[in-house]
């Protein structure tokens, strides 16, 4: 994490050897809360303030600036909190106060399901309760995460056209009007904070600007939500990072952008005499709401799933469908493949097939694209193999016809015997090959050959099962039927 973020969560670990300001014994005899809030200034990190003040807002007990200056609000706080949980209210801070913070704290943070994500629509990265909200994909201006009933909802928003001016937002969303009313709006220089009701909601808004390059998210909750919703909230509207990253479609260029992920890798000569390492595609951004998503397939009796090393790098949280975290994670960004071990019962391995597939063979994608945009359930699409080889001839790839979508990374591709020819891993983007050439491609899209996805899974010593080469071919829905059971969702969570 950078910038506030960063300063922040330093400060949160606030004791993992609780601070010793643990007054003095004048401290306890102060009578002025200023001679007590300058005790804690000048004895005290600006670190260890901060996270005070983080862990006071997750508690319910703190509802100002993470500014790390102990003041009356502050220090208010601290007594509240002594007052709810039986510590005399004098605002001196002991160690069995600080350890009872951090657990209460902890537990509120982890109630939530809190972690960070980037918002590819909008270049935002901000905190999300990853355990009460799930991402409902792209509108017109961001992203939106919604709770299952309905009760929370989050936007992540972008207005970058011209005439759009942070005073001119800021005096739009902060009017009253039927149904709504302003609790708080406060505009400091090129950020404005607002809060509210609207329509039975509370609501909190948070933008910042650049010009006219505006960026901001909006929480909105129902009443029974707020005990929890709301420290959330606060929490997530002091650490938001609008600027983190530019928008997807302004982070690439020419050549980046032929892939939808905008991640090709650069073709470099040396000397005018041959290519560097040929570009390595991969599929589209992950779904809104995790850093990133796609799909894996059971290759091991004991538990062991492949997939992309672009879905599960650097996630601190791998989820695997419905069986659970995985115990381990190897990555090998080099081939873009990875392998997950989970611990719960998981469907049959499915077979790899030695060697490669033919040209021209029937074919099946089968993963989760675009879930929670789409259904939550397995998507299939047909298609043929198109080359034997992959973007500017790599034999580590094939090229297929079956139309895939973000979310379909790492899922298998298989022949009508149910049999994996291929690891899907990206789609071409066509718009920005039109944008090249002039000409717009058809059904252009990449999958890892079973060649390579062997001799990865052989380097890491995986009893994967070598296909029959003997098997009957089937119908689409026969060949399905024999692989659903062993594929699943990916989803990351985090990052490190």
């Amino acid at each position: 994490m950078r910038g506030i973020t960063t300063a922040i969560f330093a400060g949160l670990v606030l004791c993992a050897s609780p601070i010793a300001v643990s007054a003095p014994a004048h401290a306890a005899a102060a009578t002025a809360s200023q001679d007590l809030a300058s005790l804690y200034n000048q004895n005290t990190s600006d670190e260890f303030r901060k996270g005070l003040q983080v862990r006071l807002t997750w508690t319910g007990d703190y509802a100002g600036a993470f500014d790390g200056r102990i003041g009356p609000q502050t220090l208010r706080s601290v007594r509240d909190f002594q007052a709810r949980n039986g510590f005399t209210a004098d605002g001196v801070m002991n160690e069995a106060f600080l350890k009872l913070l951090i657990a209460k704290s902890d537990e509120a943070r982890d109630a939530v399901g809190f972690t960070h994500v980037t918002d590819t629509a909008t270049g935002v990265r901000l905190a999300l309760p990853g355990a009460l909200v799930a991402p409902k994909g792209e509108t017109e201006v961001g992203s939106l995460w919604r709770s299952d009933d309905g009760g929370i909802e989050i936007e992540t928003v972008r207005f970058a056209k011209e005439g759009y001016t942070l005073s001119g937002v800021f005096d739009t969303l902060s009017a009253g009007g039927p149904g709504k009313t302003v609790a708080a709006a406060e505009m400091t220089g090129d950020a404005f904070t607002i809060r509210g009701h609207e329509d039975g909601r509370e609501f909190l808004i948070r933008f910042s600007g650049r010009g006219n390059d505006l960026r901001g998210f909006s929480v909105a909750w129902n009443a029974e939500e707020a005990p929890v919703v709301a420290p959330y909230a606060q929490v997530a509207a002091l650490t938001v990072e609008p600027f983190a990253a530019a928008p997807q479609a302004e982070d690439m260029g020419p050549m980046a952008r032929l892939f939808e992920s905008g991640r090709a890798e650069g073709v470099a000569f040396g000397e005018g005499e041959k290519a560097s390492a040929p570009a390595k595609p991969e599929l589209a951004g992950p779904a809104p709401g995790f850093d990133s998503s796609g799909t894996g397939f059971v290759v091991s009796k004991d538990g062991w799933l492949l997939t992309n090393a672009h879905v599960a790098k650097a996630c601190k949280t791998v989820l695997v469908g419905d069986l659970g975290a995985a115990s381990q994670v190897i990555v090998d960004e080099a081939q873009d493949l990875a392998l997950l071990k989970v611990d719960a019962k998981a469907g049959k391995p499915l077979p790899i097939v030695s060697g490669k597939p033919r040209l021209g063979e029937d074919i099946l994608a089968l993963g989760f694209p675009l879930r929670s945009i789409l259904a939550d359930s397995l998507n299939v699409t047909r298609g043929n193999v198109s080359s034997l080889m992959g973007l500017m001839n790599d034999a580590n790839y094939l090229q297929i016809s079956a139309p895939v979508q973000p979310g379909n990374s790492g899922g298998p591709l298989v022949d009508l015997a149910g049999r994996v020819v291929g690891v899907v891993t990206a789609k071409l983007n066509a718009v920005a090959v039109a944008d090249l050439t002039g000409d717009i491609p058809q059904s252009i899209n990449f999958a890892i050959r079973p060649d390579a996805a062997a001799r990865f899974l052989d380097a890491h010593h995986i009893a994967y099962e070598t296909a029959d080469a003997k098997l009957a071919l089937e119908s689409v829905p026969d060949a399905t039927a024999k692989v659903q059971d062993s594929i699943y969702p990916v989803l990351c969570l985090g990052t490190n």
